[in-house]
């Protein structure tokens, strides 16, 4: 099991790399500002926790502007973990197949807390809006999927 986690983390963490080299290049290509909303998950999250991110001014925004990636980071190997418990399955199903389910899993502990945490409706998102979240998620799932398939026990 611990190499199952372990092989699950390594394909996360390449995944969430993608995830971020596709992103970044969506933000340089089209000139778009990087989302606010994961820096108000994270100050919502610590908030609602009683642990509310310290500072004033600068200093907090710097922390939240630090904590927000990390927040992405964790969950990207978080997936990725899972997705190495559920490498004997998730390996049977066609590439795309396997790669989308990754990709769905990603998307989702990512969009809904925010849609539930208020900070976000996909109800009322663009077509744009729709391709600057699912072509980085696409992305991770094929790396991870890819990561996993490369990573045999």
């Amino acid at each position: 099991m611990l190499r199952a986690v372990l092989r699950g983390a390594i394909a996360g963490a390449a995944g969430t790399t993608a995830l971020d080299a596709v992103t970044y290049l969506d933000m340089a290509v089209r000139a778009r500002p990087a989302s606010e909303i994961p820096q108000k998950a994270v100050e919502t999250l610590t908030e609602q926790a009683g642990h509310p991110v310290p500072g004033d001014g600068q200093a907090r925004e710097n922390r939240l502007q630090g904590l927000a990636p990390l927040a992405g980071i964790a969950t990207g190997v978080g997936i990725g973990v899972a997705a190495g418990l559920l490498r004997p399955v998730l390996l049977r199903l066609p590439t795309l197949l396997g790669a989308t389910a990754i990709a769905a899993a990603a998307m989702a502990a990512t969009v809904l807390p925010m849609a539930r945490l208020g900070l976000t409706d996909p109800t009322k998102w663009s077509a744009a809006d729709w391709a600057s979240d699912v072509v980085p998620h696409l992305a991770y799932g094929l790396v991870t999927y890819a990561t996993l398939r490369q990573t045999a026990p």
